[in-house]
């Protein structure tokens, strides 16, 4: 029997219950049998890279059950016994979305250091939980970006028509680390648990041979890093709380969000607050990416978590406004990027079949995301890449020079490769502000 939920259930209900309260039990509970077994399966299913020690999750799960069971008891003594240090991270430069050229640093730990990461936030996530506003949405038990996105949706229906678009500069690198810990320390207050935080934090990262220490910034890339920013970020969400309401509607997704203003001058005061409740936490509002955004009749629109939202015009009531969105640019330059490498000359040698059969689940998802709102062009537009795509790539294995793809191979021919079209699955929401 899984005695995890109970356990959290009853963190979530003691901090709840007293606001006030700082936890001095939690540390030992990490090394319990069930969190650890569903650490171990939340980090497995993640899957991900091996650490420093070049020691993967398949090179685990090879020894079988008891293979994975022998590496949690021991993971287990080595945090009961006080053993137990972190591993450098593994310094690794992903490529960003819809940015071609433009890198990510992550960190990726150890999978002994990631499992006991997300054992340490099983313990913790509850006790946070009973403090965080309902203005956050980002990477928490029963929120998502749909509803930060219908809560946008909403505030700008409501008439809240000017929007502080903000970015915070290299929030992960920057948070400064004393602020941080500070911050967890109002609800925790046991010692070994503190000691295991502050380990992470000091574990430095693995790059090019060297081991650099860095003196500000949370290990992005670990299972733990978006709790980590949230209890941050809740400065945020409690500035809000107490004043920041008057000047406008708070929309936070982790390190991402938005405020939105009936006026511009609300919107100004809405900059200068979060740049106030930002500075004691080591960050800063990017200069340049931040901005205050009209949207009235459709003059401006912003980004927020992958989709564009502008204004635009009611179809069926004269003269009303209501707050569109589909796939950003950047969102955009993603998909067509995924689909244009699943469909590289490389592949050439392939059955057709086999590479619709990558690129399905990589339009599935992309699609699923972006299904709410308006966003049927911008299918339409995936669609006919999608098709051009494949048609070139049978060209060249049938040797057939020219661009004329569309006369040789048609959208019936298209059809009956079995690509999964965007075409007629968007679902359109309500376009009033208070349904």
């Amino acid at each position: 029997m899984d005695k995890v939920p109970a356990l959290q259930r009853v963190l979530y209900r003691s901090a709840k219950q007293d606001r006030k309260r700082r936890f001095h039990a939690l540390y030992d509970k990490l090394a319990r049998s069930d969190v650890m077994w569903r650490a171990w399966t939340d980090v497995a299913a993640n899957r991900g890279a091996p650490g420093v020690d070049g020691v993967s999750i398949a090179a685990i799960e090879a020894g079988g059950a008891e293979a994975v069971r022998a590496f949690l008891e021991g993971l287990a003594a080595e945090l009961r016994e006080g053993r137990y240090r972190p591993q450098p991270l593994r310094r690794v430069h992903i490529p960003k979305p819809g940015r071609p050229g433009e890198t990510r640093p992550l960190g990726i730990p150890a999978v002994r250091d990631r499992v006991v990461m997300a054992a340490t936030k099983i313990v913790l996530e509850p006790v946070f939980e009973a403090d965080f506003a309902p203005s956050s949405f980002g990477f928490r038990p029963k929120r998502s970006a749909a509803q930060a996105l219908e809560a946008v949706r909403r505030a700008a229906n409501g008439g809240r028509g000017w929007v502080l678009d903000a970015d915070i500069a290299s929030c992960f690198d920057e948070i400064s680390r004393p602020a941080l810990v500070a911050r967890i320390e109002r609800r925790v207050s046991d010692r070994r648990m503190l000691k295991l935080l502050r380990s992470w934090l000091r574990a430095g990262i693995f790059e090019g041979g060297i081991v650099s220490m860095q003196e500000a910034g949370t290990p992005q890339g670990s299972p733990l890093s978006p709790l980590l920013a949230n209890i941050a970020l809740h400065a945020l969400d409690e500035a809000w709380l107490s004043e920041g309401w008057r000047a406008g509607t708070l929309v936070r997704y982790c390190d991402d969000f938005v405020v939105l203003c009936p006026t511009r001058e609300r919107a100004a005061k809405a900059r200068d607050l979060a740049e106030a409740t930002l500075a004691p936490l080591g960050l800063r509002l990017h200069p340049v990416k931040t901005r205050i955004v009209r949207l009235g009749h459709g003059e401006e629109g912003f980004d927020f978590l992958g989709f564009h939202h502008r204004m635009r015009l009611s179809a069926k009531r004269r003269g009303r406004y209501y707050l569109n969105k589909w796939p950003s640019a950047r969102a955009m330059a993603s998909i067509k990027s995924k689909v244009r490498d699943r469909t590289d000359r490389r592949h050439v040698g392939r059955a057709l079949e086999a590479v619709v059969a990558d690129l399905n689940p990589v339009l599935r998802g992309w699609g699923t995301y972006f299904s709410q709102g308006n966003s049927s062009k911008k299918f339409g537009v995936v669609d006919h890449y999608v098709h051009e795509r494949l048609a070139r790539l049978a060209s060249r294995k049938h040797g057939l020079r020219g661009r004329n793809w569309s006369g040789r191979f048609t959208y019936a021919w298209f059809q009956t490769l079995g690509v999964y079209r965007l075409t007629g699955t968007v679902r359109y929401p309500t376009a009033h502000p208070l349904r």
